[in-house]
């Protein structure tokens, strides 16, 4: 795509140059216009005029005189040596009763018979010219007065006109077009600031941008720069902890695979076998339920678009999820209750963010649940909020552990947990503007309570 400063003069310029154009051309039609006026209402004056001296009260006699001097003055006129070089292009004739010339310039046209309209015609002569001429009929003398001028005489001073206005404005607009220019180089001088300053910057430069001074259009641009920037310092960084945490939590996990493993190697009898590669499934088994759970952790970092809420009825998710989980908690030898009241709960949600928070909070509880114990699952509603608690019977929380449940890859009691199943709700959580809290209930165990508000 062309430069911004190429598309905008090349515009400009060309509207003003259509312009120049548009406005030569209408002062040509109206220098054309008032040349004809001009010309026509010479034609007309000189002819009166020749008839006012023609109606002068002389004797035949004195009038054949006067028609004698007319021709000889007008036969001794020399236009390039003491007179006027259009002299030759403006005739007049004066034509008596019965079709003779009276008096004539040695310009006029040759005519095969007197014209006999009256008023301005357009004349062609018999050498091919054309005339524009103005015929005045003076019934009081029967006389015919015909005043002509050739048509180039108009058409020279035509191409004078505009040979006078069209180079000065052919100048003009190269000035002017020049001035436009450093106008707009003047005027697009921030935006080319801008410019050298993100290219001059380095290729991993996340640092925000601090233009002064900054002109008020190219303001929200810097704004979007600087949140992109931001955006993009924040998504590193979630990949950095991401990476860093990943490699600090498989060094375990990894380490004891390996002694596993030699040990299921160095076993000299069928039983340490058994005993070493049973270790080694469990391992293997913490190790994809940490991957898991990392991969959980990186979906759920707050991203600069998150995906839209839905409206959803709470029960009705929360059913679909225990559905799936059953078979796992019978396995386990633990027993699942669900209260719920029968009635819908609408939230603003998604329903994977429901599945996830409450498959945590579920694993959590049966992790500490003790054989054939029980997992009630209740929803209510109180004050605007939508609660769902998740009891457990397990031994409850000390306080001293209380405060860091819900920081990342803290595991407490439980060998077999990464320590991050909490922190995932805790994010849940928030991106839904809820709640998660923890406490111990008064029979013992634990409740886990998420509240997220209520819609309509």
């Amino acid at each position: 795509m062309t430069s911004i400063r190429r598309r905008t003069l090349t515009l400009i310029i060309g509207l003003l140059l259509s312009g120049l154009a548009v406005l030569s051309v209408f002062n040509l039609h109206d220098s054309n216009h008032e040349i004809a006026e001009i010309y026509d209402a010479q034609l007309a004056q000189n002819a009166r005029l020749l008839q006012g001296v023609m109606r002068m009260p002389m004797a035949s006699k004195e009038h054949v005189q006067l028609y004698q001097a007319f021709n000889q003055a007008l036969s001794e006129a020399k236009p390039h040596v003491d007179g006027h070089p259009y002299e030759s292009k403006i005739a007049f004739q004066v034509w008596s009763p019965n079709n003779k010339v009276l008096v004539h310039t040695a310009s006029a046209p040759l005519f095969t018979a007197p014209p006999t309209q009256p008023g301005f015609s357009d004349v062609v002569d018999l050498n091919g010219r054309q005339w524009r001429a103005f015929l005045l009929e003076d019934p009081q003398n029967n006389l015919r007065i015909w005043v002509g001028e050739r048509e180039d005489v108009r058409t020279d001073l035509v191409d004078r006109i505009v040979r006078h206005t069209l180079w000065p404005n052919v100048l003009g607009s190269l000035i002017l077009a020049s001035m436009v220019w450093f106008a707009i180089s003047w005027g697009l001088r921030p935006l080319a600031n801008m410019a050298s300053t993100l290219r001059a910057r380095q290729s991993g430069s996340l640092e925000p941008l601090q233009l002064t001074p900054l002109p008020s259009e190219l303001e929200p641009m810097q704004a979007a720069l600087n949140r992109m920037l931001a955006q993009t310092q924040e998504v590193l960084g979630r990949e950095r902890r991401f990476i860093a945490d990943a490699a600090h939590e498989m060094r375990t996990p990894l380490a004891v695979l390996r002694v596993h493993t030699q040990n299921l190697m160095e076993a000299g009898t069928e039983q340490e076998r058994r005993e070493s590669l049973q270790f080694l499934i469990s391992s293997v088994d913490r190790a994809s339920r940490l991957v898991n759970q990392l991969l959980t952790m990186a979906r759920l970092e707050p991203k600069s678009n998150p995906p839209p809420l839905q409206r959803i009825d709470l029960s009705e998710t929360v059913r679909n999820c225990l559905v799936q989980l059953t078979p796992w908690l019978l396995s386990k030898h633990l027993e699942l209750a669900f209260e719920d009241g029968e009635q819908p709960f609408h939230v603003m949600a998604s329903t994977a963010a429901i599945d996830i928070a409450l498959g945590n909070l579920i694993t959590n509880a049966a992790n500490f649940s003790p054989e054939n114990g029980v997992i009630t699952i209740k929803l209510s509603q109180a004050e605007g909020w939508c609660l769902l608690c998740v009891e457990d019977q397990g031994p409850g929380i000390d306080e001293v552990d209380q405060a860091r449940l819900f920081e990342r890859f803290y595991s407490r009691g439980n060998p077999e947990g990464a320590g991050l199943g909490l922190a995932i709700v805790n994010i849940i959580a928030t991106r839904l503007g809820g709640r998660i809290a923890l406490v111990n209930g008064t029979q013992g165990g634990t409740r886990a309570t998420l509240s997220i508000p209520a819609c309509a």
